[in-house]
């Protein structure tokens, strides 16, 4: 497998979950934040953008975007200088099943473009659930200009991408409470 690193974006407000940490709520008895960690175990380094938080897995690197609460263009902003692998995992620290089966499924799909994204059941691209080789990712940063409160579409709209399938709902987000609800409900059936 290619040698990947994994950025993951926890720096949001909860704003829609009445300003909970998100990252730290917890589904199937496991803090969101673990659960995506598991799922990109095989990264090379593992860097979070946003508040340091309690997390089962070593060796995280904790960054911060600037300014904090920026948004997720800027949390990739500030983990790119440190992502030192061809490609790099970006996701979403609120993906309850995200798996390592959908993590190689991404980077495979990369192939020839500049990167590959899950595309969930309605149709929509996913970008914080997605791998990008880094140097695009670069160059177009770099064409942007201050990245703080910009959204996520004006890096990812220039470049080539994949798009893949997502019949197991990795893509799956926790940003209202009735998602949280749902996926509480979904992993409790799994097990």
């Amino acid at each position: 497998m290619t040698q990947y690193d994994a950025v993951v974006a926890a720096g949001g407000a909860g704003r829609r979950l009445g300003g909970t940490d998100k990252p730290a709520l917890t589904v199937g008895g496991r803090p969101l934040l673990d659960r995506v960690l598991a799922a990109c175990a095989g990264a090379h380094r593992i860097l979070v953008v946003g508040p340091r938080r309690p997390t089962d897995r070593t060796g995280v690197h904790w960054l911060r975007e600037d300014p904090p609460g920026g948004g997720p263009l800027a949390a990739v902003a500030a983990a790119l200088p440190e992502v030192s692998s061809p490609l790099v995992l970006l996701l979403a620290a609120d993906l309850p099943f995200l798996d390592t089966t959908t993590v190689t499924r991404l980077l495979a799909a990369v192939g020839d473009a500049d990167g590959a994204l899950l595309v969930d059941a309605v149709g929509r691209d996913q970008p914080l659930t997605a791998a990008y080789r880094t140097t695009a990712l670069r160059e177009t940063l770099t064409s942007l200009g201050d990245p703080a409160g910009r959204p996520l579409r004006a890096l990812t709209a220039p470049l080539h991408l994949a798009r893949v399938a997502d019949p197991t709902g990795a893509s799956f987000d926790c940003d209202t409470p009735d998602e949280l609800a749902a996926a509480r409900l979904r992993a409790a059936g799994e097990h």
